[in-house]
């Protein structure tokens, strides 16, 4: 006997399950006799965050068999999306029976079977079952053929695993080239599985050719091991290892390189017959202890200086180690720090390398009760070591005073007042060539005093359809005499007036060399914007009021009593155009001594980039911080027929013997190029690059190099 209930029935189905399953419908009919339910029109069940949409679903009171028909779709726990024609389920909402399934994976993949059941122990067997994570239908909607797609006779996939394992699984690219992959897994839920990755391919003028094959180890949810072993016809093998680790207050990654090969002197001379262990390691980390303190460090080290180069790894011109210890509060800073530095430069002495530790710096915000404005209180020492060069110990105590006030006018007006004692050692001061960095031998002490009036006056209007605000700005500073060749420059070696620094109380990078004397600065801002377009402009010039001779030396735009004339302009059309012009003009002569210009122009897929830098300062050949370059970066990318795309890059060495007298170039040499073409679309990444260097440096030899890359998404191929 059947029993017809209203339409847009709804109620909760009570089983000996721990959950519930909730189900509407547009209409509901029980039968008494075979103690069935089928419900009919637009089904929905739910058990948790399961859900199951059909046509009509029939429910078997008695056997607990849940059988759905009609566009069915059902969502697991992981959101996993099931379509199919029939599905067979338990009163968990379990898969059992299937016919002509399709698996839409929360991470993107989409697997379908002819068939499919679920045997005993709760996993689901498809047979005749295809893979891919490309997209099979254009935007329009119509059906398209993916870029590749895994076959497999047989596919198990372990809801409670979350995992989808493939038997005898063949990888389609572009419906004609097969590759098998045995052993072949893919999680669900997005976890990484262990398993081998696709090789690299390469060629380079060092080691010949290259391929490396990765193994990638998921050792617990919270960390995981990828080892890989390159062979070469031209150089003995090296293995690296990588391995990542996420705790409950941080993160950390080793990194590591090891080989046994003939290592080249980089100036030149012939390899020796045996063979060096030479590797190279990078460890960094960042922990969070509480809601104030935390630690960040890093290491990185080499046996050599060609070492990264040859094996193409970096092209880092020193390696930086640190270890930083931070509080942070509302009001204060404290860092207890150290670094470390080996350089990869050619011909740079390692002894004259400094080692800074420790370097503590503490500061305190406060605001002030008598005039208003803040004070900003600041204790801060270090020590500099060198094995073959001169040690440096600095400590100083400083205290700013800073109000900033609009008048009714507009103005906004910036007062300024700091006061600074300084105390140093040092010693071996005779081994750094450069005499004005050096200071005088054992203790020494500096006061600073500093007072500063900033006025800015932003005026604000409509034009050219837009709107533009013009700031005129005008500073003062005075400080008294400094006795700043009396101790060590450590930290401020490489000045040069900039539109970043010419505003700045200090145009010394760093604390060691304080500007002295009395000096106004001003210039003017200017910004308009309106829909799509943005320009912004600075220009400005300094001016010292004193005569007596200036510690800044000549070319770096300040060393007269009136300085160059320094801007920076830069320009920007939607995402589309992006300018950036920075110059230095001689106030004198108004020959250009910095000349930038950086320029991106494209959207996302076909674009150019160009780079150009000349500095031409005239600074004494003794300041080696200071030298004068010119330099042109290009590099570009060009897509066509929808998915291709050509790139290339390169970086040429302007500089000649007018500008650097020791260059031995005629202003033209070439450092690296590179010319690839690739395929990409959702799924599928190809390309092929070449690249040439032109700069030989020890067993880094210059030449042609060849890479191939080929990376499928969501099967953690690369």
């Amino acid at each position: 006997m059947a029993q017809d209930l209203p339409a847009q029935a709804s109620a909760v189905v009570e089983e000996q399950a721990e959950e519930e399953i909730a189900f509407e419908a547009d209409a509901v009919e029980y039968a008494s006799d075979t103690d069935t339910v089928t419900a009919g029109g637009d089904v929905v069940l739910r058990r948790g965050d399961q859900s199951v949409r059909a046509d009509s679903v029939t429910w078997n009171r008695v056997s607990g068999e849940i059988v759905a028909l009609g566009n069915v779709r059902l969502v697991d726990e992981d959101g996993n999306q099931f379509f199919s024609d029939r599905v067979e389920l338990t009163e968990e909402l379990r898969t059992g029976a299937v016919e002509n399934l399709l698996l839409a994976l929360r991470e993107g993949g989409r697997l379908a079977a002819v068939t499919g059941e679920r045997n005993a122990a709760g996993e689901v067997i498809l047979n005749r079952a295809a893979y891919t994570a490309c997209e099979v239908e254009t935007e329009d909607g119509c059906p398209k053929s993916p870029s590749w797609r895994i076959t497999a006779k047989r596919v198990v996939y372990d809801p409670d695993d979350k995992v989808v394992r493939f038997r005898g699984a063949k990888l389609e690219l572009f419906g004609a080239l097969t590759l098998p992959l045995p052993g072949l897994s893919v999680t669900t839920d997005g976890r990484a599985t262990s398993g081998f990755l696709i090789p690299d391919l390469r060629f380079s003028p060092s080691n010949g050719a290259e391929i490396s094959e990765s193994y990638y180890a998921r050792l617990a949810p919270n960390r995981d091991l990828t080892a890989t072993a390159y062979v070469y016809t031209e150089a003995p093998p090296m293995a690296s290892f990588q391995y990542r680790a996420l705790t409950d207050t941080g993160a950390y990654q080793i990194t590591g390189y090891a080989t046994e090969s003939r290592r080249i002197p980089i100036f030149g001379a012939t390899p020796g017959a045996e063979r060096d262990l030479r590797g190279y390691v990078f460890a960094n980390g960042r922990f969070q202890l509480d809601e104030r303190w935390s630690v960040t460090g890093s290491l990185r080290r080499s046996t050599d200086r060609t070492f990264l180069r040859r094996y193409d790894l970096s092209r880092d011109d020193r390696l930086r180690s640190t270890i930083d210890v931070e509080r942070i509060s509302s009001n204060s800073y404290f860092s207890l720090a150290g670094w470390a530095t080996q350089t990869m430069r050619v011909g740079e002495d390692q002894g004259q390398v400094p080692v800074a530790l420790p370097v503590v710096d503490f500061r305190y915000r406060m605001p002030d009760p008598v005039m208003g404005g803040n004070v900003e209180l600041q204790a801060n020492s270090l020590a500099i070591l060198r094995t073959e060069g001169q040690d440096t110990q600095r400590a100083f105590v400083r205290a700013q005073w800073d109000m900033r006030r609009l008048t009714s006018m507009g103005q906004e007006v910036t007062l300024t007042a700091m006061v600074r004692g300084d105390v140093y050692h040092s010693d071996e001061n005779a081994l750094t060539d450069t005499v004005i960095y050096r200071g005088n031998p054992g203790w020494e002490t500096r006061g600073v005093a500093l007072a500063a009036l900033d006025v800015k006056w932003p005026l604000v209007g409509s034009a050219f359809g837009g709107t533009q605000v013009l700031t005129p700005r005008f500073q003062l500073v005075a400080s008294p005499e400094i006795r700043n060749l009396n101790v060590p420059n450590e930290d401020a070696r490489a000045v040069d007036l900039e539109d970043s620094n010419l505003f700045a109380l200090n145009r010394f990078p760093g604390y060691d060399r304080v500007e002295e004397g009395v000096r106004f600065t001003y210039g003017v801002d200017w910004q308009f914007e309106r829909p799509r377009w943005r320009i912004k402009t600075t220009v400005g010039q300094s001016v010292r009021l004193s005569r007596q001779p200036t510690l800044l030396p000549d070319g770096t735009g300040l060393s007269n009593r009136v300085s160059d004339v320094v801007g920076r302009t830069e320009v920007r059309y939607r995402d589309f155009i992006n300018l950036v012009h920075r110059f230095r003009l001689d106030k004198d002569s108004f020959a250009i001594r910095r000349n930038e210009f950086d320029a991106v122009i494209g959207s996302r897929k076909t674009y150019a980039e160009i780079g150009y830098v000349r500095l031409n300062r005239d600074i004494a050949a003794g300041i080696e911080d200071l030298q004068d370059r010119e330099e042109l970066r290009a590099a570009g990318r060009i897509a066509f027929a929808n998915y291709w795309s050509v790139f290339g890059s390169a970086i040429v060495n302007l500089t000649d013997r007018s500008e650097d007298p020791s260059f031995g170039s005629d202003g033209f040499q070439p450092l690296r190029s590179r010319l690839g073409i690739a395929y990409q679309d959702d799924c599928l990444e190809i390309a092929v690059t070449w690249r040439r260097d032109y700069v030989a440096t020890g067993d880094a030899e210059r030449g042609n190099s060849f890479q191939i890359r080929f990376a499928l998404r969501n099967l953690g191929f690369r």
